[in-house]
């Protein structure tokens, strides 16, 4: 009985409706654009009050426009605002996010009860968007998750090409606004509640990590596809699924999951169009060693229903979950 209960409590249909979060994301943005049209220093008054933290790294690390603390800040801003970049920007952000973003506010109100129900002491962070020059498409900082709207516009958006050197295709296909909310869940565990321990330093212990962080997404965004959560098209996961066994025996003939050297281990966690070593014509999927953490960790999690969320987020051996897992695909 035991058993079958803490199997029912895995399933995706917890409910979280009577959490009291309601996510609003605040249009920074707008509320920057009035440094543009109003008196400045009475504006940047306003945005200090409303935003605190978050204008202050927005204006020093993201822009580096200089410290606020002055106003030598304004006369880097305004030829910023009368040029012509600025005002193209801006109109497309708003063409394609005219207001509320209502349908990713119902997304993380949902994901952030989630987070509340295996995490009930976290304080979640207010949600902001922004623009910020195709720099940032997120930002995390104290008590704050910051949205970079521009690298949002979908795949199509008519500045991503210019922008090829930084951000491949195989990058910005998936700058579209679905992707809003799994990338702000995925950088709130990241970045904020699991960062990577300095000790991670063989793949396998870099492969359980990412597989931890992707099952940590599967409870907080049940309805959000496998694709979107690990950046893949529909035919990457597909050659994946077909592959793993594939994949798998790669790894131990080539003695990989031990391996330490950064640049090699990169192949196999990075994005990439694919990876080299495996598959023939280019049609492999890249991050193999991530999607084959994920599959480790999903394995480890329904051999053992005994296993909490929790434990499994705070578990650093790579070595016993894997051993644990008996992962062994067919």
């Amino acid at each position: 009985m035991g058993l079958l209960l803490a199997a029912c409590g895995r399933s995706k249909k917890i409910d979280v409706s009577n959490i009291p979060i309601d996510v609003k994301i605040e249009r920074f943005d707008h509320d920057f654009d009035g440094l543009r049209t109003k008196p400045m220093e009475q504006q940047a008054m306003l945005l200090l009050k409303k935003y605190g933290n978050f204008y202050r790294d927005y204006t020093e690390q993201i822009l580096q426009a200089g410290s606020i603390n002055d106003t030598g800040y304004f006369s880097v801003l305004r030829p910023v605002f009368k040029g012509r970049p600025y005002l193209d920007v801006k109109h497309d952000v708003d063409s394609v996010y005219p207001g509320k973003l209502e349908k990713q506010e119902a997304e993380l109100t949902d994901a952030f009860r989630r987070i509340k129900y295996y995490y009930p002491q976290k304080r979640m962070p207010k949600v902001y968007a922004y623009f910020s020059g195709f720099k940032a498409q997120t930002a995390v900082g104290d008590g704050y998750f910051g949205i970079g709207l521009d690298l949002f516009l979908g795949a199509n958006s008519r500045f991503y090409p210019a922008l090829i050197e930084v951000f491949p295709h195989y990058i910005s296909r998936r700058f579209t606004p679905d992707n809003i909310t799994p990338r702000v869940i995925e950088g709130i565990a990241r970045e904020d509640m699991f960062p990577e321990s300095d000790n991670d330093k063989t793949l396998l212990s870099k492969m359980v990590y990412n597989g931890k962080i992707l099952y940590f997404m599967d409870q907080i965004l049940p309805d959000t596809p496998d694709s979107t959560k690990i950046g893949y098209t529909t035919q990457q996961l597909a050659w994946c699924t077909d592959f793993k066994s594939t994949i798998w025996a790669y790894l131990l003939e080539q003695n990989l999951l031990y391996e330490t050297d950064y640049q090699k281990i990169q192949t196999y966690i990075s994005e990439a169009p694919f990876t080299p070593q495996l598959g023939s014509r280019n049609e492999s999927a890249p991050k193999v060693g991530v999607w084959t953490g994920w599959q480790i960790v999903k394995e480890y999690m329904e051999r053992h229903p005994e296993v909490t969320l929790q434990q499994l987020m705070a578990n650093n051996d790579a070595q016993k979950i894997l051993n644990d897992a008996k992962y062994r695909p067919k």
